[in-house]
């Protein structure tokens, strides 16, 4: 049986493994993705939440030949529109609904353009079906579990912070992290704990101590800090779970910037275009509390708004940052970005035959857009990096 000192030198020697990879594919990197500018429009005042909803923390949908066929139509401008605009829930209670337009019938078309990947379902070479050992959990237990300060404070472990409902965020800017919507929002209403909402950042024992040794096998400690305003995209609230998972994110400010290294955002590349055709995240799994839990694994399916794969997670991990290493044309080099969200678990029952996945929301060209104006109050920052 491995210590977990063994454990964490091992994540760490992946980590090297992962920064080599994509060194001998730089001369594959992808052309860049336009990225269209949303036209938000003055907020309108909303009557104040009641706060009734319970915190879920295992997101589990279903998807059946009605959602088989909904994911063959086109989505029409003033449809994704409406599913753009978003909610704005302040520290006070207060809230506000704010409507946006797509800037220009070309950006538009370009998007749906990126988005055109057929459905899961009707790509060649789908996994057949098989039995799970745990839910959630595909054989092997591939998770790690990232102790120490040489781990927990390196980046991009350093990105992941918790959420006080029971979730798992990343850090997206030096105010801002990126979360699951169904963390702070059940569809309906804002769950209980958005009320007080806060974010932890770990701290690591040994911090303020000097008896590293004896604090070393201890949990590391958490520092709460209070979030300002949270936005929610109105495509998840609006319309049942099966159809709203495509939205399922939200953007939570806090009162004061932190001093830790963030994640950058991009849009989501074929899986074709990520370095090793693998995706990371790290997430408090509440099977493992108090624990940051690493892992990652190869993209197994993609449709135009969903990732799907079988990265062993449990719940508590929702609203990770998924990340991969993506081509930044700035740069001119491979860079770790969030490329989506993880979201929970979908069963696809399709034609007569039942397939299982974990699944991430994807970042399309339209929700960088959005969620990149959330973060900055200017959309003409908002191009891809």
């Amino acid at each position: 049986m491995m210590m977990p000192r063994e454990i964490s030198l091992l994540a760490h020697l992946l980590m090297l493994l992962q920064q080599l990879l994509p060194l001998t594919l730089s001369f594959l990197h992808p052309p860049p993705i336009h990225v269209p500018s949303l036209l938000p429009h003055v907020p309108t005042p909303l009557a104040r939440s009641h706060f009734s909803a319970q915190a879920q923390l295992d997101l589990s949908t279903h998807c059946n030949s009605s959602c088989f066929h909904r994911a063959e139509q086109e989505t029409a401008r003033e449809e994704l529109t409406e599913k753009l605009a978003f909610e704005t829930l302040y520290a006070d209670g207060s809230r506000t609904l704010t409507t946006v337009e797509v800037e220009g019938d070309d950006d538009f078309e370009r998007d749906k353009h990126h988005l055109a990947y057929p459905p899961p379902w009707r790509r060649g070479g789908v996994k057949s079906k098989h039995k799970r050992v745990r839910r959630q959990i595909y054989g092997a237990d591939g998770r790690f579990n990232i102790r120490g300060d040489n781990f927990l404070l390196d980046y991009p472990f350093s990105t992941a912070v918790r959420i006080s409902t029971g979730c798992t965020g990343v850090l997206v800017s030096q105010q801002h992290v990126l979360t699951a919507a169904h963390c702070v929002h059940d569809g309906k209403d804002y769950v209980n704990g958005a009320r007080k909402l806060r974010v932890g950042f770990l701290i690591p024992p040994s911090i303020n101590s000097t008896k590293t040794v004896l604090n070393s096998a201890k949990k590391p400690l958490v520092r709460w800090v209070r979030v300002k305003r949270t936005r929610v995209p109105k495509g998840w609230i609006q319309g049942p779970q099966d159809v709203s998972m495509d939205f399922d994110y939200a953007l939570l400010e806090l009162r004061w910037p932190h001093r830790r290294p963030f994640m950058r955002l991009s849009v989501a590349p074929s899986s074709d275009d990520l370095a090793g055709n693998r995706i990371h995240f790290s997430g408090f799994d509440s099977d493992r509390p108090g624990e940051l839990v690493y892992r990652f694994c190869p993209v197994e399916e993609e449709s135009s708004d969903l990732i799907y794969q079988h990265c062993d997670a449990r719940p508590g991990a929702s609203g990770s940052g998924v990340y991969g290493r993506v081509w930044d044309n700035s740069l001119e080099r491979w860079e770790r970005k969030v490329i989506g969200i993880f979201s929970g678990h979908q069963w696809l029952e399709i034609d007569g035959e039942n397939r299982d996945y974990n699944v991430a929301v994807r970042i399309t060209p339209l929700k960088f857009a959005q969620i990149c104006y959330w973060v900055h109050g200017n959309r003409l920052d908002c191009v891809q990096d």
